[in-house]
């Protein structure tokens, strides 16, 4: 594997059940009126649309029992790279329950399996053997039980001695403990950044100041996801609002990951910040346009990138 590839880090996998619902029945008898199990967890929706790209890219991490074995076959068989500890239990089965008359998905996460401290340090070994063949290391989602809060910390402190740019993608402590480690990029949602910044952020205005606060910590470039309001891109001296074109939104899961693959596929390729922020907004876009938690791919993020409109700020 040459250096030019991507690492995508998944601690807590899962397999991602989907049941299309005519209307979600609280407390009553709902009939499924189609279901659809798609490979679940960020860093391996991630990999799944890098590798889209053409380029090269391993899914790494934790996985366990006959869901996790499934996983990394359907992986193996797509062509993507695997580098996976195997750990007891079974990888934990995630429901999304779309309820097609109001247009909402509800999400029944499980917590997963745990993970002992021999197990990480097999870990921190395979990460030792992958990062001197990698560019970009995209670290994202929740850590399993048994990991410590500040494990993205020591991985992005890890990546950054073999000169390997990280971006961080995750929520609560794990990514305030990450940010403290200075990663290239970080991608929080409007929700996120507002647990980050410790307050509310009511205008396009105090997004981007909140945004700038995370910049002047150290980190090159802050994508900031805003649902249907599209993306918010910053670095050091750009910044741009990308606003996304017109769609049914069928599902919002799986379009933050859809934004991280192209960021890492614009590290690879140093792309300009302005091209960042069309692409990765059409991903996003397109990926919320699909049912369940199926992603985009490059052809349809290519033919779509124009129509998404950018804005200097």
């Amino acid at each position: 594997m040459s250096k030019q590839q991507v690492i995508t880090l998944t601690l807590n996998p899962s397999m991602d059940k989907t049941i299309m619902l005519q209307e979600l029945k609280l407390g009553g008898l709902n009939r499924a009126e189609d279901i659809r199990l798609d490979l679940g967890g960020k860093g391996i929706n991630v990999a799944r649309i890098v590798h889209t790209f053409g380029a090269s890219v391993t899914a790494a991490g934790f996985i366990a029992g006959d869901i996790g074995k499934r996983i990394k076959d359907e992986l193996d068989r797509s062509g993507i790279h695997t580098a996976f500890v195997e750990v007891p239990g079974e990888t934990r089965t995630n429901m999304k329950l779309v309820d097609q008359k109001q247009r909402t998905t509800t999400e029944v996460n499980e917590p997963g399996f745990a993970v002992s401290e021999s197990q990480l340090s097999e870990l921190d070994q395979l990460l030792d053997e992958l990062l001197p063949k990698a560019s970009v290391l995209v670290l994202g989602g929740s850590l399993p039980k048994g990991a410590p809060p500040q494990l993205y910390h020591d991985y992005i402190l890890k990546a950054r001695k073999l000169g390997v740019r990280t971006i961080l993608d995750a929520d609560g402590e794990a990514m305030v403990s990450g940010i403290k480690a200075i990663p290239y990029a970080v991608k929080p949602n409007h929700y996120e950044l507002e647990q980050l910044a410790q307050r509310k952020l009511d205008s396009e205005e105090e997004i981007v100041q909140a945004g700038r606060q995370l910049l002047a910590q150290g980190i090159t470039l802050v994508m900031i996801s805003m649902g249907a309001d599209g993306a918010i891109v910053m670095s050091g001296n750009e910044a741009y609002l990308a606003k996304p074109f017109p769609i049914e939104a069928l599902s919002t899961v799986g379009a933050g990951d859809s934004m991280v693959a192209v960021l890492a596929q614009a590290l690879l390729q140093n792309s300009s910040l302005e091209n960042v922020a069309r692409w990765s907004t059409a991903a996003g876009t397109i990926t919320a346009s699909k049912a369940g938690t199926q992603v985009c791919e490059f052809e349809e993020i290519r033919s779509r990138a124009g129509d998404i409109n950018i804005q200097a700020l």
